[in-house]
């Protein structure tokens, strides 16, 4: 129980569910950030541990005493894999934001069960696949969608070493995801086919040690070889693409963990000859990857953008995980993945033949995608939406129930329209403040939400970085250079408040009342609101 020390409160508060083994970190961090509220495990003496270092916060051995908690907002779950559904389908019903450690559950049904929940609900459903926010491995995520690596050709990993050998579980479930996590965004999309073989050789039905082989419908192929008897502790990542390879290796030190190798392969009288290049450090600012996600699960309950391992993500990482473990359990065989489908496999939304919805993006039900519009990976949008044509919607953007996204209009991440948002014809969204084309910064993306309700004029620019309140109106052809208030009509370039709007859509006077409808209206600090 070392280096907690006193920080600021944080208005939204955590309970740790599961205290022990891993869940002692979290601790840590929660509470390093001013947001432990309380702590739930069910081993009385680990409770009583924490009475010196945190003689302040609440322990209990009951999960119904934090579900009853109002300063609890959200639960970090640190439990067994198969207790992880129960918590967190409690938390969910009991109006709790939810942070749970992987794997998510251990059935892909009740994984989505778990976010049909969050999503009703509007609560974060966040899985901690770690190394999603460590520093390294999100320059490395940059590079490799800004094309610096080229075309990726394989993808290798290994996550060895002599440590905690667990019986509740196999090496594939406790070692794997974090890779699986790593290379399903790099390689954008789920395998085709996995393939995974393992020996057991401390216990005849627990593996000790595994090798994964995914075959992808790019052409890439990866595989991940993890292990608890090895000599040695070895955390590597290997990515090889056409221009650059890249390593990720996590045992180094801080400024050698990711390294670029410029190789090249040039043709000698037909035949291949690799040209060796030395390494390139990649400079990094230092941050803890666990303290960066405990601060991501934070800002998402505040501000209820999705996380970047929401539960699609968790999902995703799942279907492998369960594809390796039937391939391991009948003889190695290949497993193909197949896409999800909805309850009946009839889909419950129209997609134009001429569109296209990547692997791991959702659609949800009673939406309409029209001609030629791309819904990327990881990218969410919602139910009875209408995305017109020549629509781009993401990667990893949260589109609410309702909207309507007209021609042309290319909603980038670090976008987030909540329920019932209008966006006319040809609008424009930014998410870097100060492009340039030979330099990358999607590591520097700026965040825009657009709350329920607001309309977006044809042909407006918004530019990133601001919230658009809820029910403001954007004049068409303006262009958005702050935060725009609830209900306020604003024009012109830089755009000016020169009026309120009714949520239904009517010009108000100096009264405040709706013409239209008679709902009345006050001035508040963040503009109108209703009488």
């Amino acid at each position: 129980m070392t280096d907690i020390t006193e920080k600021p409160a944080n208005p939204l508060g955590v309970a740790v569910v599961g205290a022990g083994y891993w869940g002692k970190n979290l601790v840590r961090n929660f509470h390093n950030l001013g947001a432990l509220r309380h702590i739930c495990d069910p081993s009385r003496p680990l409770l009583d541990g924490y009475a010196a270092t945190l003689p302040d916060v609440p322990r209990t051995t009951e999960l119904a005493v934090v579900l009853a908690d109002p300063s609890v907002a959200g639960l970090a779950v640190a439990t067994p894999a198969e207790t992880h559904y129960a918590i967190a389908k409690a938390a969910l019903s009991a109006g709790k934001h939810v942070l749970v450690e992987k794997p998510m559950t251990l059935v892909e049904a009740e994984a989505r069960e778990l976010i049909a929940l969050a999503e009703s609900r509007g609560l974060t459903l966040m899985v901690g696949h770690l190394l999603q926010y460590h520093p390294h491995f999100l320059a490395l995520k940059e590079m490799a969608a800004a094309g610096e690596l080229g075309r990726i050709d394989y993808i290798y990993s290994h996550r060895l070493n002599l440590g905690k050998i667990r019986r509740e579980e196999n090496i594939l479930w406790s070692f794997a995801p974090h890779d699986i996590s790593m290379i399903l965004t790099l390689a954008g999309g789920e395998p085709s086919a996995v393939q995974t073989t393992g020996g057991y050789y401390l216990h005849h039905a627990i593996a000790d040690v595994t090798t994964t082989h995914m075959d992808f419908a790019s052409g890439m192929k990866a595989h991940i070889f993890v292990s608890w008897l090895h000599p040695f502790k070895e955390q590597k990542l290997v990515v090889v693409g056409e221009r650059k390879m890249a390593v990720f290796d996590d045992t180094l030190p801080w400024a050698d963990k990711l390294q670029l190798y410029p190789h090249a392969i040039r043709w000698e009288n037909q035949m291949p000859v690799p040209v060796k290049a030395e390494a390139q450090r990649v400079d990094i600012p230092q941050g803890e990857p666990l303290r960066l996600e405990c601060q991501h699960f934070l800002d998402c309950m505040a501000s209820g953008r999705p996380a970047r391992t929401d539960g699609h993500e968790g999902l995703r990482v799942l279907r492998v995980l369960n594809a390796s473990q039937k391939s391991l359990e009948n003889g190695s065989l290949p497993v193909p993945l197949t896409e999800d489908a909805p309850a009946g496999n009839a889909p419950d939304h129209f997609v134009h033949p001429t569109a296209l919805v990547d692997a791991g993006a959702s659609v949800g039900a009673g939406t309409k995608i029209w001609h030629f519009s791309h819904v990327l990976k990881g990218s969410k949008v919602g139910r009875k939406c209408n995305v017109g044509q020549n629509v781009v919607v993401g990667p990893d953007v949260s589109v609410g129930d309702g909207c309507k996204i007209q021609n042309n209009v290319s909603v980038y991440q670090g976008v987030t329209l909540e329920d019932d948002v209008f966006c006319g014809p040809s609008i424009v969204f930014t998410n870097i403040f100060n492009p340039r084309a030979h330099i990358p910064r999607m590591h520097e993306v700026r965040q825009t939400l657009v709350r329920k309700g607001a309309t977006l004029g044809a042909n407006c620019t918004i530019v990133c970085g601001h919230v658009i309140g809820r029910y403001a109106f954007v004049g068409a052809g303006s262009v958005v250079t702050r935060d725009v208030p609830d209900h306020a009509l604003v024009v012109g370039n830089p755009a000016r408040r020169i009026g309120w709007m009714c949520a239904c859509g009517e010009k108000l006077g100096a009264s405040l009342r709706c013409p239209a409808c008679d709902a009345a209206y006050v001035e508040g600090e963040e503009g109108l609101r209703p009488a």
